[in-house]
């Protein structure tokens, strides 16, 4: 991002697709929905631009993502990275034996799961979610992935929340990367 004039950071034409909803998926909590930004072909790609730029020439091998919209994000950057895609789910989405992390959200507790062996050791991980709020899912999904000897090499979100301090439960000895911050 680049500083204007007044100072504020440029934000990219796509963020103006994001979209807050009050009181979703309880009171009090303003949920971030990207879907308007997934539905429109420039914004999607040029957004996947941004999030694939810092992280390109590096050797990502893998690039994991927070069920649910970690998926779709994920998914969509691997190929831009030469890279493969791992998904982080929720319980009861995985066959096989899986490895798992409890973590604390805005509005609850959820677990992520990763099929046991999904990242050989070694394995050069990117780990992406759209949001960054309270920091429990991808502290979790980093923990899932340093389980799995996974050399994690950084994380990128969308949308950081900076005032519900999420940023503080990034353990990893990686950079993590907001596109955005609010």
């Amino acid at each position: 991002m680049t500083a204007t004039a007044a100072g504020a950071a440029a934000q990219p034409a796509w963020a103006s697709l994001l979209r807050d909803v009050p009181d979703f998926p309880s009171p009090g909590i303003m949920f971030r929905d990207i879907c308007p930004l997934l539905a429109d072909g420039e914004g999607f790609a040029a957004m996947l631009e941004d999030l694939a730029a810092p992280w390109r020439g590096i050797g990502i091998d893998v690039v994991a993502g927070a069920e649910a919209r970690g998926f779709i994000l994920g998914a969509a950057l691997a190929p831009l990275l030469g890279a493969g895609f791992v998904p982080l789910r929720k319980p009861g989405k995985l066959p096989g034996p899986v490895v798992e992390e409890s973590y604390s959200l805005e509005y609850g507790s959820d677990r992520l799961q990763i099929q046991a062996g999904a990242v050989a050791p070694g394995t050069r991980v990117l780990l992406v979610d759209d949001v960054l709020a309270t920091g429990g899912t991808l502290a979790a999904a980093a923990r899932l992935l340093v389980r799995q000897q996974a050399r994690l090499v950084g994380g990128v979100v969308l949308l950081e929340l900076e005032a519900l301090g999420g940023r503080a439960l990034w353990k990893a000895d990686a950079p993590l990367v907001a596109l955005l911050r609010r």
